[in-house]
Formats: C-alpha cells, sequence, structure tokens
C-alpha cells in the first residue's frame, strides 16, 4: 500500500518529486566540497522552473486572469540573481507542493461529499430463479428481482418483495431511527438494509433513481472549481504593486541589491492561491452535511449574498401531499366504514390523493381489503368492487349521478373527494395540504440573514394564495402565474441576487432564470433538481435558510483566509525590507504562513458564530413523513390547503 502511495503521489506531483531531489543532490556537493556545482545545479533548476511558470502565468492573463504566480516568478529570479540559490529552492518547493497541500487540504474539506460517493453502491444482486448473479448497478432493469444483504445499499427505487424488513433511511430523510417496511411498499435507493437479508423489486434504473441522482450530482459538485481565481484578483493587483514598491524602496534606501529579493520571497502569492478555494470546498462539504447539495463555488458565493427570496407555493411551503382531516358519512353510514372503502378502492392508484386516503385508513388501524375489477376513469375517479359491493370515489356527479347528492361544505383551501356505494352517495372524505411546520421560522430566518423581499408564486387562484401568504408573513404574492409568469417575475426583480425556491417540473424554467435556483429535490421532479444550482436532499424547506447561512459563513472564512495571510506577508515584508530577515528563513517562515492560512480555511467546515442568531426558532422538518400534521396559524385554524373546490382525483 505504501509503495502505491508513493508511486501515485510521484505521477499527481512530479515537480515536488523533482524538486526535493534536486535539493538532495545539491546538500550531497555542498558535502563534497563542491559548492560550485551545487549553485548552478539548484539555481538552474530555479531558473528552469521560473520559465516554464512564466509560460503558465502568460496563459493566465491571456484567459482574463491577474496572474499573480507573478510575484513568485520575480522572487526565484531575484534570489538566484542576488546569490540566494537555496532561497530560491524553497520558493520553487512552495509553489510546487501548494498543489499538494491544497489537495490535502481540500481533501479534508469535501469529507462529507466524499462519503457519499463512496457509499454509492456499485454492484446490485440480480435473483434469476435460485441464482443469483452480480450485476453492475447501471444493468439493474424495471422488474429485475434483487438480493439486498445485510448493511447494503439498497441499489434503485422499488418495492419490498420480502414480508417486513427494517431501513436505515437517514442520509435521504433525515431520521435517525430505522423504519420498517412491509411487501409492496417502496423503497428508496440510498436506504441501508437492516440486519436481515431481504429481496425487492426494481421500478426504476440507476439513472432514474433518487440516491443515484444525488450521487451524480455530487460528482459534479466535487468536481466543481470554486471562483477562487476571480476572488484572487480582487487583491492580487494592489497586493503586487505594493510588494513591487516596497522591495523597490528597500533597495534604494538600504543600497543592497538582497533587499529586493528578501521582499519578495516573503510576497508569494500561496495564501491568495489556496486559502479561498479550500474555504469553498469546506463550505460545500458543509451545505452537503445539512442536506443541501451546492454544484458550484460560484453559486455558493451567489447564495451568500441574496437579497430576494422567492417561493413556489404547492410543495415548497407547503408539504405537497393533502391529508385527509375529516369524513363524513351521509345518514346510515359510518365514517370509518366510509373511509375504508374508499381506501380499498384507491390502494391501487398512482394518484396523489388516493395515498392520501390509503394513509389515513391505515392510521386509523382500518383493515383494508382488497378490490377487485377496479377501473380508473381519469379527471373523475375509481371504481371497482369491495366486499361484493360497487365503491366508487372521486367527483360528486361520477360517484352518485348528476343530481344524486349535495356537495359538503369546504373551508379555505380544502378539498372534498367523494364516495358512493352502489351508486349511492355515502360520504365525503376532506382533505388539505398542510404548510410546512418550519415554513414561517424559514423566512424569518431569511430575513434575519438580510433577505429584504419575501414573495410567493403560484398558479393557484388569488383567494388560496393569499390565505397562505397571510399565515406566512408574505405580502408580495402573485397567483394564478404560468411556468413563463414566474420567469418573468423573478427577472424583473430588481433587488437581486434572487433565489427562487420550487419542486415541480413547472418550476425548472424559473429555477434556471434566477440568481439561484433551489429545488426542493426529496420528492421533486428531475427537471427542477437539474435546472437548480442547489437540491434540497430531504423534504425540509428549512434546509434553505441552513444552506444561505453556511455559504455566508463560507464567505467569510473566505475572505478571512485571504486577509489573514495578506497580514502576515504584509509584517514579513516591512520586517525583510528592514534587513532583519534573510531570504532563506523568510522563505520558511512564508511556508508558515501558507499553513495558518490553510487551517483557517478549513474553519468553513464548523458553524458560524453568527449562525445561533440566524437561525434561531428555525425550525426543521423533513424526518416526519408528509401529511402528519399541519401548521396553525395566530388564530388557531389550520393553515394552507389547496382550494380544489369540489373535486376528487
Amino acid at each position: 500500500m505504501g509503495v502505491t502511495r508513493a508511486a501515485s503521489f510521484i505521477r499527481t506531483y512530479p515537480v515536488v518529486v523533482i524538486t526535493l531531489m534536486v535539493g538532495a543532490a545539491g546538500l550531497a556537493l555542498e558535502a563534497a566540497g563542491r559548492h560550485h556545482a551545487a549553485t548552478l545545479l539548484v539555481g538552474g533548476y530555479a531558473v528552469a522552473v521560473a520559465a516554464y511558470e512564466c509560460i503558465g502565468m502568460v496563459r493566465t492573463i491571456l484567459g482574463g486572469s491577474v496572474g499573480i504566480d507573478i510575484l513568485a516568478i520575480t522572487a526565484i529570479v531575484a534570489t538566484v540573481v542576488v546569490g540566494e540559490y537555496w532561497a530560491a529552492l524553497i520558493i520553487v518547493l512552495m509553489l510546487s507542493g501548494g498543489e499538494a497541500l491544497e489537495d490535502y487540504a481540500a481533501g479534508r474539506a469535501r469529507t462529507e461529499l466524499t462519503a457519499l460517493l463512496d457509499r454509492a453502491p456499485r454492484v446490485a444482486h440480480r435473483v434469476d430463479g435460485d441464482a443469483v448473479t452480480d450485476i453492475p448497478v447501471g444493468d439493474v432493469a424495471v422488474g429485475d428481482v434483487l438480493l439486498l444483504k445485510t448493511s447494503e445499499v439498497v441499489p434503485v427505487d422499488g418495492v419490498l418483495v420480502s414480508a417486513a424488513a427494517s431501513f436505515d433511511e437517514s442520509s435521504l430523510t433525515g431520521e435517525s431511527l430505522p423504519v420498517e417496511r412491509t411487501a409492496g411498499q417502496a423503497l428508496l435507493s440510498g436506504a441501508v438494509v437492516g440486519d436481515e437479508a431481504v429481496r425487492m423489486r426494481a421500478t426504476a434504473p440507476a439513472s432514474e433513481s433518487q440516491y443515484q441522482r444525488i450521487v451524480a450530482m455530487v460528482e459534479d459538485a466535487a468536481g466543481s472549481k470554486a471562483p477562487f481565481v476571480r476572488l484572487a484578483d480582487r487583491y492580487a493587483v494592489p497586493f503586487t504593486l505594493a510588494a513591487y514598491v516596497l522591495a523597490g524602496a528597500a533597495w534604494w534606501i538600504s543600497g543592497d541589491p538582497k533587499r529586493i529579493a528578501e521582499v519578495l520571497v516573503v510576497a508569494t502569492p500561496c495564501p491568495l492561491l489556496i486559502g479561498a478555494p479550500v474555504a469553498f470546498i469546506a463550505g460545500m462539504s458543509r451545505a452537503a452535511r445539512v442536506g443541501t447539495i451546492v454544484k458550484s463555488g460560484g453559486v455558493l458565493e451567489q447564495l451568500s449574498r441574496v437579497r430576494t427570496a422567492v417561493f413556489d407555493k404547492t410543495g415548497t411551503l407547503t408539504r405537497g401531499a393533502p391529508e385527509v382531516v375529516d369524513v363524513r358519512p351521509e345518514p346510515g353510514h359510518e365514517a370509518d366504514a366510509v373511509l375504508r372503502l374508499a381506501a380499498s378502492a384507491e390502494e391501487r392508484s398512482s394518484h396523489t390523493l388516493a395515498a392520501s386516503l390509503v394513509a389515513a385508513a391505515r392510521g386509523r388501524g382500518l383493515e383494508i381489503p382488497p378490490a377487485r375489477a377496479v377501473r380508473e376513469r381519469t379527471g373523475h375517479g375509481v371504481e371497482g368492487q369491495v366486499d361484493g359491493r360497487r365503491v366508487a370515489v372521486g367527483k360528486l356527479a361520477f360517484v352518485a349521478g348528476p343530481s344524486g347528492g349535495r356537495t359538503t361544505p369546504l373551508g379555505p383551501q380544502e378539498m372534498a373527494v367523494y364516495v358512493g356505494i352502489d351508486g349511492a352517495l355515502a360520504g365525503a372524505v376532506v382533505l388539505a395540504d398542510h404548510v410546512r411546520d418550519e415554513a414561517r421560522s424559514t423566512l424569518e430566518a431569511l430575513r434575519r440573514m438580510g433577505v429584504g423581499h419575501v414573495a410567493m408564486l403560484t398558479g393557484d387562484g388569488e383567494e388560496t394564495a393569499r390565505h397562505v401568504a397571510r399565515g406566512l408573513g408574505i405580502h408580495d404574492v402573485r397567483a394564478g402565474c404560468l411556468p413563463q409568469d414566474k420567469v418573468a417575475a423573478v427577472a424583473q426583480s430588481p433587488d437581486r441576487p434572487v433565489l427562487m425556491v420550487g419542486d415541480g417540473v413547472n418550476d425548472a424554467p424559473v429555477l434556471a432564470a434566477a440568481d439561484v435556483g433551489v429545488a426542493m429535490g426529496a420528492r421533486g421532479s428531475t427537471a427542477a433538481s437539474e435546472s437548480a444550482d442547489v437540491v434540497v436532499m430531504l423534504d425540509d424547506v428549512s434546509r434553505v435558510a441552513r444552506a444561505v447561512a453556511v455559504a455566508k459563513h463560507t464567505m467569510t472564512v473566505a475572505r478571512q483566509s485571504i486577509w489573514l495571510g495578506i497580514a502576515f506577508s504584509v509584517v514579513l515584508m516591512v520586517i525583510a525590507a528592514a534587513g532583519y530577515l534573510p531570504a532563506i528563513a523568510g522563505a520558511a517562515m512564508q511556508e508558515l504562513v501558507d499553513l495558518v492560512t490553510i487551517l483557517n480555511a478549513l474553519r468553513a467546515r464548523g458553524r458560524g458564530r453568527h449562525e445561533d442568531r440566524w437561525l434561531a426558532g428555525l425550525q426543521p422538518g423533513g424526518a416526519v413523513p408528509v401529511g402528519s400534521g399541519g401548521a396553525v396559524d395566530d388564530a388557531g385554524g389550520p393553515v394552507g390547503a389547496v382550494d380544489a373546490g369540489a373535486s376528487g382525483p
């Protein structure tokens, strides 16, 4: 293993290895009394590296950046000219080793990102009769039966075939306790199997499964380059000019040309080039730890400066899955019996409301008998045979005929699903899509972080939109919006950058148009996640505020790292200009400055001192199943729900 690592290091950082070898050879020549040969070797090598770096610097300048390496190149040439060959070699080692040091620090910084990648399953165990065959995860097809061994990661989305099993879904939902699944229930890729091997049936290929989508986004984020060049350029020109002016003044005042070399040695720009990128990578890694994937360092910088936050309503500020809030039976019927029959007819339907009815029946402990001859009529409802009776669930006219009953009274944003038995109305099930418990505290936290303008865009009607907005303290409400209307509203926002949060396919255009698009990716569409700059992996809108806090802390640390490096360098330059810091000692001191800068940049992995104030009172969500409860407004009533009128599935 040690030989393999050494070989990998040599291939990755050849200049570091060659520099060390030249240094060793030079010391051997000095020990042998061949001082002239040692100086020729060390000085010649330093000049050769300076020439090579100069070519790269020119390319950087032509590419539009300042090319801050000019200070290091000048320092190498100056030290060679004045005979400080060993100081020149230390500068070369500092430049070449800076990349290795940055990579090491970046590896420490991106711990959470790489942990997700390391856990990604590569192999699935496909069951073919009595045989089990290992195949690449990418070869899993819909319908394949897979064996899941103890403590393995579920490779693709599917349903459980075995009778029952427990799974750790903490990496997906944030819920730390194992969850129990029974035969036929959905399994999310990324969950970890409990202490018993089970079987599942794939319902999606790897490319369309939840965990593989997360892994793909993490790979892009881990490979992205933070905007450290642009950030460093803001300080590079004045720093470079100041270094040259101070070096020239020291030479002019002292009359000693060595002063130029001594000043420039401690003016080398590694703190500018290393501190910022390490901080950005650490910030992206920490964002992953709080359940968000930030796709690039540039996004992190934009996120830290957000002034306007725009939210979609359904599935973003509300839970996006209506829950049963009341069952209203007709005379002669019981509420539990009505709900039980409705759940039986809807059990095999893929409609969102069907899942809510089934969940409510199970929550009441009702036995759901199997339905036969089930037919689903799009836009109307579902009908089937349950216990020898014809049960219909859906719109009133569908279940009871044009004049077979009356609509049930509904409150703001409630919807009703009607249940008919043998052609007669048996009752109504009332559902509501509650505002997320954490929505209000999320908006308050964003305002504390300087987001002065909060707006809500929705395709719902004006009354529905206003009701939700009042409960959340949002004054800018745009109702009845089509996708193009949302894009126009974001484009016209005067306070930028603009943050847009959404979850559906229709949100993809506006997420792409915003300065920072955030997709609620736990249950949202693939299109929204691909269009967004930030993806919230948990069903928890409070993670948006946490991501903004991480971004602001990261930018603070990045700037502090740059200023810390500059401050140390300036102090050392002044000491060198006064003649109290020889070139070789200055080169060694500059290495310490690099180390201090990197250690400071790694602080972005931790919590910032202002975050407790920013996030005070922030209520987390997402760890509980959708539909488990709703928010309460100031008057004590339920807030939220989609005003769909008396319509069914």
